[in-house]
């Protein structure tokens, strides 16, 4: 098993304690709604005591936002009628692996139960996926991920010496909210995607990021500069889809890490810079037999299919991407969760704005990569509205929900594919439009007829929803640099 080494068989209760022989302690950490990793150091005797049966994590997790706010409408898993009690952490044996910028201490991941029922709580990101793919395994499949990530990077402002100056990893993050995005220097200049040059003024950092997430099991399949300032973008190794889920959030905290050893900042906001391309966050599926046979893929060319872009791809692969389809405008909160996502996904802009799909086709907010253009194994679905801002368990949980529904009810495509002649990021008459704010989008998740509800359940559609009306409330109140740059002296 990866991450177990010297060992050739998987990790156990049973073989645990000779694999962490020479340890002396271990790291441990869950995924909260917003994809934000929140865990602590512990002995290892203590580990020891609680690997089994789980061990008391306060609930508050769920129950703040990702600055510690406390939501201003109090959800259902933690707040003061409950006392903001304690959930129980149950410790993924499978996530082992060590943290190789930290002297090789074990890390594992753990999920969030209810300590009443002793059943996964709703809003665990990592439970809630889980439960989406047992209907898959259910009947006998599985399904496959993989993920694509953009991210902005900024170095420290240089002091009055003119030297660069090298935050310590608490320090660093200050540097974004105490300086005008705008100040901050991007690591690199100007618009060079897939530049070879590029990534050689800053060689250390790229390639220790490579190296380190192979060593911390996030494995880079790709890893070069996009267009844009200071902009990077990484592939990453696909594989099972709920492994890949943890493996999308462990990959945003190796970047963070390693930018805090090399005083670099970096951002997975999906829209850090007025008049530049976002950051994407763009999710792979598909679905596979026990034997790990694509069942997207027709095995032979439909002589009449539906359109011609579906020739290749079986009925159980046309189902799952109806299913995606007649969904996709109901769990937006879920592919774009935050003020500013909604920055990304605006016309023209190389983001796609509507409920559409297309083989190989990148203006599309699904791209079906299938034969004749991709083989066989390869046949899956890109879902491409995401941005990098976007929690992957969260995600995929919706991905599979969707397709899967599509396929229980026996759904039909509900529009033609984007010709080719469609503006990247344009609107078109063919699909409907996405909502255009996280206000409307938390509107639609939430109303009692809503598609989210049907997939996830009320008391999920409701923490979560809860805690988006916090964001836009927050907006709502915030005061914005062009609201005082525009009215400060005019009005």
């Amino acid at each position: 098993m990866a991450g177990v080494e010297n060992e050739s068989e998987e990790l156990t209760l049973e073989n645990l304690e000779t694999v962490l022989a020479k340890d002396t302690k271990v790291k441990l950490a869950g995924i909260d709604i917003d994809g934000i990793l929140r865990g602590k150091l512990i002995s290892k005797k203590k580990f020891l005591s609680v690997v089994k049966d789980g061990f008391g994590f306060c609930s508050v997790v769920f129950g703040w936002d990702m600055h510690d706010l406390t939501y201003f409408r109090e959800l259902k898993i933690s707040n003061k009628e409950n006392g903001y009690k304690d959930l129980i952490a149950k410790i993924d044996l499978g996530s082992f692996r060590r943290t190789p910028w930290e002297n090789n201490v074990p890390f594992f991941l753990v999920s969030f139960y209810d300590p009443d029922t002793n059943e996964p709580i709703s809003p665990c990101p990592r439970s809630l996926l889980r439960t989406a793919v047992s209907k898959l395994h259910k009947a006998g499949y599985g399904a496959m991920a993989g993920a694509e990530y953009e991210f902005f990077t900024f170095r420290a402002p240089k002091d009055n010496s003119s030297q660069t100056t090298h935050p310590t990893s608490s320090t660093t993050a200050p540097f974004l909210q105490s300086n005008a995005v705008t100040s901050l220097p991007h690591l690199t200049q100007g618009m060079f995607g897939y530049s070879l040059t590029d990534p050689i003024h800053n060689k250390d950092w790229f390639y220790e990021i490579f190296e380190t997430c192979e060593k911390f099991k996030c494995n880079i399949e790709g890893w070069h500069t996009e267009s844009g300032p200071g902009v990077f973008e990484a592939a990453l190794e696909f594989g099972e889809i709920t492994e890949m889920a943890d493996r999308a959030s462990l990959f945003k905290y190796v970047v963070k890490a390693m930018g805090s050893k090399y005083g670099i900042t970096p951002t997975f906001m999906a829209k850090p810079k007025e008049g530049l391309p976002g950051n994407s966050g763009h999710i792979h599926c598909s679905v596979v037999d026990k034997a790990g046979k694509n069942l997207f893929y027709r095995g032979e060319k439909d002589p009449n299919p539906p359109y011609k872009d579906l020739e290749y791809v079986s009925d159980l692969g046309r189902q799952f991407l109806a299913g995606i389809l007649d969904g996709l405008a109901d769990v937006m909160p879920i592919i774009a969760p935050t003020v500013n996502s909604y920055k990304r996904l605006v016309e023209n802009f190389w983001a796609p704005v509507t409920v559409s799909w297309g083989l190989e086709h990148r203006a599309a907010s699904i791209r079906l990569i299938a034969p004749p253009t991709a083989s066989a194994k390869s046949t899956r679905f890109e879902v491409r509205v995401c941005g990098a801002d976007s929690n992957a368990s969260l995600v995929l949980a919706a991905i599979v929900a969707l397709g899967w529904r599509g396929v229980e009810k026996k759904m039909e495509i509900p529009v033609p594919p984007l010709s080719k002649g469609e503006d990247v990021g344009g609107s078109s008459d063919k699909g409907e439009r996405l909502p255009k704010n996280l206000k409307d989008s938390t509107a639609r998740f939430m109303a009692k007829d809503s598609v989210a509800r049907e997939i996830f359940g009320d008391e999920f559609v409701e923490h979560y929803g809860g805690t988006r009306e916090h964001e836009c409330r927050l907006w709502d109140e915030a005061v914005t640099d062009w609201e005082v740059k525009r009215y400060i002296e005019t009005v």
